[in-house]
């Protein structure tokens, strides 16, 4: 039996207003479903496999690339002439890092400690650990400024020891030993006399204290009775703020552990974390929008203002005192060694830093530190921090090894830690946090229209049909005039015939 126009059309009706209703709901509902996913997906519970293992382990590649200044005019900086250096490296080390001794905690926290170990990748690198490199000597003139202000017969002793040691100024050595350590007579003198007086208890070099270590104990939160607190820090090492800085604002631990951070971010959120290594909180900036990947993110960078001094940006007091804006002394947390924290290269900081150092050239491409992320979850798709190492070096009287040294911030090494997504990892998270949602989203949109065409079509049926019975009730009016009279003109004439 066919079925009738009519019918059709009020199946079409029906079934495109059942479209336009569910696509309609759809609009309200989805986003709400869209977002609940999110948050069971990001929040830290191990019942969550993927969001938990990327916690827990961070199964992505992750890089550190060192580069050192090469001091070319040893000899002639002892003399007061300004130092001149060559960039090496980079010398490239791949990351594995993994979270231990977890356990959660009642009040929706949990605490960790993060482990890290490098391995040299010579095959990604500009050279080997074998490459021979000139720097400052961190025992001889960081020790020198450090005494500075002791009586003159002390300075004139610690001369009198570096020399019997046979510690210069400058250190020529491996990029191997520098990173790693080397073997010291002064250092085994120093720990065996002087406990403590050292950041290391074994071989002395500038991330001899990083390798097979730990950044301290996180305590943070899991989000799981509020997503807007996930991975913020509830505490460090049991500590709620640290006591380095000068100020209560500077020594608050703010942000995330830097790693993650709470989703649904928008361009006008900023990104803080608590870094151990620099010993405070700092805090990235909305830049611009981007893709990474196939998936969609917001560029965070620095401020100008995170190295800024107190002059040119008064919150920053509380890390002084303070010299050009560029740099942060980080003396306080590091044995009162006169180390300063700064961007590669010195960029953004003050042009007068630049004008104390031969061979800086820097660059926002290659020096400026920023984090990609999925703003709607949180998770950082594309890493890189970037921050160099400075020693303050000056002529130090009674200690002849400082020789008529130029009081100088001295670039000694600059490193870039990267990270992104990528592989399983990246396709599962695309399909999870990103296809599904986007799919979802879609549907409603596609729900709306099918019925909208449907309801037409009904509307085109019915009107198609209703034209068409009009004409099968009206049969005359599609009679031809012309053949009517044809037909009644015989008629007309038979009488005549």
């Amino acid at each position: 039996m066919a079925v009738s126009k009519s019918t059709l059309s009020i199946v079409l009706i029906v079934l495109g207003g059942l479209s336009v209703l569910f696509g309609t709901v759809l609009v309200f509902v989805g986003p709400i479903i869209i977002d609940d996913q999110i948050v069971k997906n990001v929040e830290i519970n191990p019942n969550n496999g993927l969001s938990y293992t990327m916690w827990k382990d961070i199964p992505v590649p992750f890089f550190m690339s060192v580069y050192f200044f090469h001091i070319v005019n040893p000899d002639e900086i002892l003399k007061g002439e300004k130092p001149t250096v060559v960039q090496r490296g980079p010398y490239v080390y791949r990351e594995k890092r993994w979270k231990d001794n977890i356990t959660f905690h009642d009040n929706h926290t949990v605490s960790y400690k993060e482990y890290r170990q490098y391995f040299f990748e010579e095959s990604m690198s500009v050279g080997n650990e074998s490459d021979l490199v000139t720097i400052p000597n961190m025992l001889v003139l960081g020790a020198s400024v450090m005494m500075e202000n002791m009586p003159f017969p002390v300075r004139m002793l610690l001369s009198a020891t570096f020399k019997s040691f046979e510690e210069g100024p400058f250190l020529t050595k491996p990029v191997g030993e520098l990173m790693w350590g080397y073997d010291s007579k002064l250092v085994d003198f120093l720990n065996k006399y002087f406990p403590g007086m050292l950041p290391t208890s074994g071989k002395f070099g500038l991330f001899a204290e990083f390798n097979n270590s730990n950044a301290g104990q996180f305590t943070v939160f899991t989000g799981q009775d509020d997503i807007r607190k996930v991975h913020m820090v509830d505490s460090w090492n049991g500590l709620k703020s640290v006591n380095y800085w000068r100020s209560e604002q500077c020594n608050m631990i703010n942000g995330t552990a830097g790693q993650m951070w709470p989703p649904f971010m928008t361009k006008e959120s900023t990104m803080p974390f608590y870094s151990p290594d620099a010993c405070r909180s700092m805090e990235l900036v909305y830049q611009r929008p981007g893709m990474s990947r196939g998936i969609p993110v917001y560029r965070f960078v620095a401020p100008k203002t995170l190295f800024a001094n107190g002059a040119d940006y008064p919150p920053n007091e509380g890390f002084c005192p303070c010299r050009q804006s560029g740099l942060l002394s980080v003396r306080t947390c590091r044995h009162n060694s006169p180390v300063f924290i700064s961007h590669p290269h010195f960029f953004e900081a003050d042009p007068v830093l630049l004008d104390t150092v031969n061979g800086l050239r820097p660059n926002e491409d290659e020096h400026g530190l920023f984090i990609d992320i999925h703003p709607e979850t949180g998770v950082p798709m594309n890493v890189s921090i970037r921050l160099q190492l400075n020693l303050l070096i000056k002529t130090v009287s009674g200690i002849s090894e400082t020789g008529k040294i130029a009081e100088v911030v001295m670039p000694m090494i600059w490193f870039e830690e990267s990270g992104y997504i990528d592989g399983p990892v990246l396709n599962t998270f695309r399909t999870n946090l990103v296809v599904l949602p986007m799919v979802m989203e879609y549907m409603q949109y596609i729900f709306i229209a099918f019925g909208l065409a449907g309801i037409l079509g009904a509307v085109l049926l019915y009107v198609n049909d209703k034209v068409k019975c009009r004409k099968d009730d009206h049969p005359s009016a599609d009679v031809d005039p012309s053949s009517s009279a044809s037909e009644k003109t015989p008629l007309l004439q038979t009488p005549a015939s």
